[in-house]
């Protein structure tokens, strides 16, 4: 399975296992099926150099309004003074440089820790979260990524913020991620920060995104 939902899907008493072809098995009951003796198993890391990059491509787009720039070109294509116009708007699309900011990476596994470390090559500060690292996965981080104790630290300080954690909804708050961003943890952020979800939606509280 991709993306389709199994929540609501009678389970057939012959099957056996079911394999998503991604990381995240939010979309399939796992208690349910482990019950039943059914073994759920992802894909973890398949897709990761990709998100990486996208997330390296979000970075740089939430810098510079390259999009806008992309557009003032089409719709000003036929001046025959294109030259000059340039020259005159050509401020309006410089935005800022990537090198010296601080990057706060939320899960530093498959995705986040190669993020953490192409960002470090970018020129960033780099700080990453993750209380459930592995030892395998330490050894790939580079010795120049600050170890955050806490998610309020990477919050406090980050000028940007990538999310790489599973979705879990639970009564624990130690192990809920659902909403985890939230009304209380933007306010403890800089003005002007950048927030990259490329993990799953619910992680970020929208009504108080779209608030701030």
């Amino acid at each position: 399975v991709r993306s389709a939902s199994l929540h609501e899907m009678p389970i057939n008493e012959n099957l056996l296992a079911v394999a998503r072809a991604g990381a995240g098995t939010n979309n399939i009951p796992s208690d349910i099926m482990g019950d039943k003796g059914v073994v759920v198993f992802n894909t973890p890391g398949a897709n990761a150099n990709a998100v990486k990059e996208l997330v390296i491509c979000g970075i740089l787009l939430a810098s510079r309004d390259v999009v806008g720039g992309i557009n003032w070109v089409k719709e000003n294509a036929a001046d025959p003074d294109i030259a000059k116009a340039v020259e005159k708007n050509k401020s309006q699309f410089a935005g800022n440089e990537k090198k010296g900011k601080t990057l706060g990476v939320i899960g530093l596994g498959a995705i986040g820790g190669p993020l953490a470390n192409a960002a470090r090559h970018l020129g960033m500060k780099v700080y990453g979260f993750d209380p459930y690292l592995s030892a395998e996965a330490a050894w790939n981080l580079s010795r120049d990524i600050i170890h955050a104790k806490s998610k309020e630290e990477i919050y406090e300080k980050c000028d940007f913020i990538s999310v790489h954690v599973p979705l879990i909804a639970s009564d624990d708050p130690s192990k809920n991620t659902k909403g985890m961003i939230g009304e209380k943890e933007i306010a403890m952020m800089k003005d002007g920060v950048v927030i990259l979800n490329f993990a799953r939606d619910a992680l970020i509280d929208d009504v108080a995104m779209s608030a701030a």
